[in-house]
């Protein structure tokens, strides 16, 4: 995924299904600098954490 197109579905309120290593994730932020995502699993979001926004998957 391209930091654009997460930052589409960050804004957007409809939530759209995307994985990080097949985990479905929740984006919570996106920095267009370093190009990184504020991501957590759905079903636990304690397990916060920055990853690249290329390694996140988008499914429609």
């Amino acid at each position: 995924m391209n930091t654009q197109r997460a930052k589409e579905i960050v804004n957007s309120p409809v939530m759209t299904q995307v994985t990080l290593n097949e985990v479905p994730v929740y984006i919570q932020h996106v920095d267009e600098e370093t190009e990184m995502a504020r991501v957590f699993p759905l079903d636990e979001p304690e397990r916060e954490q920055s990853v690249p926004v290329s390694s996140l998957v988008e499914h429609r």
